[in-house]
């Protein structure tokens, strides 16, 4: 099977599903190139009308996506960075996720937000976040983040064909990675993870830019200790049954979160499996979070986010 990277991955989605639909459109800030390459070319093909170059302008293009979503078009609104969510706020979290409750069930918004998150590339604190919690917090927003390029294609078409508003991240130090890609047509479920690695002494739950580090830690305790590594893929909806059933056999949970700790997706994870799976542990959930700080610029952003070390100091610390 042919490998291609994580971007490239996401353009086929995109062009794959605009042949297919032309309500399907983009919007977005230096789309018609783009920093990341990922919308190159595509005005060649689609024109000017259906891949919109916009100025910095974060809540017009949010606002100009969310209109044309309801009135049946499926646009890709391209945020360049996850950190712009928050100046885009009242339009994702109090329109977009909320519209079609407010109206009874009447409207819908069949649109995705693009955005890159993550730190790594000492981009100090405007363009290194990876805002999971907030679109958590908004009932009326699913969330997927790709881990490779197969889960690119795939999870992207998923949502660019959901009825719902998608918050579709893609870490930006993943950008280059190569994986296999099948060129037939496939999408993958929301609500679906994977198992990377099949451990029995602990459970580690990580995706993206931590799976890497999470599966580098594994690696290196192998000797030792047996890790099972699981990906959720998609945050909103949850798989928590491949989590459950981990559990089941290793009885000890790792949560790594490259967002802050504080009242983020590892806290609710852990939550969960404590409501629904108390009787699992042999021990306390353990985190692995970024610092409840700003992530700072240059070499220290590395003393603020996870690293492989550690991951490993908190699976020896809930194994023993």
């Amino acid at each position: 099977m042919r490998e291609i990277s994580l971007v490239q991955a996401m353009r086929e989605a995109m062009v794959e599903e605009m042949r297919k639909d032309e309500k399907v459109f983009l919007i977005g800030e230096s789309i018609r190139g783009g920093i990341y390459a990922h919308t190159e070319g595509l005005v060649d093909e689609f024109g000017p009308d259906r891949i919109m170059d916009t100025p910095i302008a974060e809540t017009g293009i949010a606002g100009a996506a969310i209109g044309a979503s309801m009135m049946g078009y499926r646009p890709v609104a391209d945020l360049m960075f996850a950190d712009f969510m928050y100046v885009a706020g009242d339009e994702i979290f109090l329109k977009a996720a909320q519209w079609h409750f407010m109206h009874g069930g009447k409207v819908k918004l069949p649109l995705v937000f693009l955005a890159s998150c993550g730190g790594g590339g000492q981009l100090a604190n405007e363009h290194s976040h990876t805002p999971m919690a907030p679109v958590l917090h908004c009932p009326g927003l699913k969330l997927a983040i790709p881990s490779t390029p197969y889960d690119a294609k795939g999870l992207l078409k998923t949502a660019i064909r959901d009825n719902n508003p998608v918050v579709f991240m893609w870490h930006k130090m993943m950008m280059g990675d190569t994986g296999p890609v099948p060129e037939d047509d496939y999408s993958i479920p929301f609500g679906l993870a994977e198992v990377k690695r099949e451990g029995r002494d602990v459970t580690v739950v990580a995706n993206a830019m931590m799976l890497q580090h999470a599966l580098e830690a594994a690696d290196e305790l192998a000797d030792r200790t047996s890790v099972e590594v699981i990906d959720p893929r998609t945050f909103e909806p949850l798989d928590i049954d491949t989590i459950l059933n981990s559990l089941e056999k290793t009885n000890h949970l790792v949560v790594v979160d490259e967002d802050t700790e504080r009242c983020g997706f590892a806290g609710e994870l852990s939550a969960q499996v404590m409501e629904k799976g108390f009787d699992l542990l042999d021990a306390p959930v353990a985190r692995v979070c970024a610092a409840n700080t700003p992530i700072p610029g240059g070499f220290l952003e590395e003393h603020v986010l996870p690293q492989p070390d550690d991951i490993k100091t908190a699976i020896e610390r809930t194994v023993a």
